[in-house]
């Protein structure tokens, strides 16, 4: 989701420095036994899940303390909006939020700035059964098209357009609700889905035909990143008048060393990662919190310029589409390219050079992805 999924119970738990057993790693800036913890709050855009993996990996893993912070990491709400808490007099240091929607709220006022942009990939799909024959966005034509609205729709409007549908006229438009259930039953015939979550809730769901769960051989899946109208998601975002003092661009570092090495960790400790989120709360089940971890690390690595980095090309490809793309009500993300510091490597390029001289993998050249068998529901 770009946002929050609105309409959805979102956990209530906090999760607090000491609220995870912390465990020795690689050097920071401070140590256990040192001084004073700078206090951080991380607000998330949704609920406890291993779509934040990397950041509950950098507390369960001690990774934060060891730079000097306290971190508290607070999940979302069904009215949360998550980049607006980190904008003048907001509750948090920092937020995940996808950059379309964080732009649109920018374009409106909030002065925030993208310091790190950990996802490099789009995760949305849009997936049917193979009976449906639908391989493209072009043979959408004529079908009914699930999506979610709240600014998530514009990766398939954009599809749609380039393939010469018009996404007014040629498809009917449901919207979709925040599970599979009208997918699974046959009311929609190309379904909207996270790679990491919705997609895994068909997999863990029992084929009537056989008495076996669903395998992907059973859908057909559009791409996004393939089709060629992805667009950016989660990323670290920050006040931008905050990052003038030197203070805070010293946190900013640090904040951002903790969590690349989160991220770093959990492309090598899948199933560890699951571990910290299951026990932080999450309300999904483990086999789907391991997907769930193994599809997110897809997104992250590789990294070529190094995880956080904006990759100019995706990001201008996001901006073009956010200000030219209409949804089905005639709407664009944005009315135009951000003015101002939206984004800067500043303080990622010096986060990497410190975990570099920490000989961490900061690009995933050794990333190596995990297989993970699905359970019914999840479990």
């Amino acid at each position: 989701m770009i946002t929050t999924k609105l309409g959805a119970t979102a956990a209530a738990v906090l999760l607090a420095a000491g609220g995870l057993a912390a465990c020795s790693s690689s050097g920071g800036d401070s140590s256990a036994s040192g001084g004073k913890l700078t206090p951080v709050t991380l607000q998330l855009q949704w609920v406890t899940q291993a779509q934040f993996a990397g950041y509950i990996a950098a507390l369960s893993q001690g990774f934060y303390k060891q730079q000097g912070l306290d971190v508290k990491i607070v999940p979302a709400g069904t009215d949360t909006v998550p980049q607006t808490t980190v904008d003048d007099g907001g509750s948090a240091d920092f937020a995940i939020a996808w950059v379309p929607k964080a732009l649109q709220s920018r374009e409106k006022g909030a002065d925030i700035t993208d310091v790190g942009q950990v996802f490099q990939r789009s995760g949305t799909l849009q997936i049917s059964f193979k009976d449906k024959g639908i391989t493209s966005p072009a043979q959408l034509k004529g079908k009914t098209v699930g999506d979610w609205g709240f600014g998530n729709e514009y990766e398939l409007f954009a599809g749609m357009t380039k393939d010469g549908v018009d996404p007014g006229k040629d498809v009917k438009i449901v919207t979709q609700q925040f599970d599979m259930n009208a997918f699974l039953a046959g009311d929609i015939d190309a379904a909207q889905a996270m790679i990491y979550n919705e997609y895994a809730q068909v997999l863990e769901a029992k084929n009537p035909k056989t008495g076996q769960l669903y395998q992907p051989s059973d859908l057909n899946v559009i791409n996004w990143n393939d089709v060629g109208t992805s667009m950016l998601q989660d990323a670290i975002w920050a006040n931008t008048k905050k990052l003038q003092d030197k203070a805070f661009q010293d946190t900013t570092v640090k904040f951002l060393t903790a969590s690349y090495e989160g991220w770093i960790y959990c492309g090598s400790h899948a199933t560890e990662c699951r571990d910290a989120v299951v026990k932080a709360g999450s309300k999904l089940g483990a086999s789907h919190q391991l997907w769930q971890t193994n599809q997110v690390n897809k997104l992250i690595w590789p990294s070529p310029q190094g995880i956080g980095m904006v990759d100019t090309t995706a990001w201008d490809r996001t901006v073009t589409i956010a200000s030219q793309t209409k949804n089905k009500d005639g709407q664009t993300v944005l009315s135009g390219a951000p003015k101002g510091e939206a984004y800067t490597n500043e303080f990622t390029e010096k986060a990497l050079a410190k975990l570099k001289a920490m000989n961490l993998d900061t690009t995933g050249a050794s990333y190596k992805p995990i297989t993970v068998t699905l359970n019914p529901g999840g479990s």
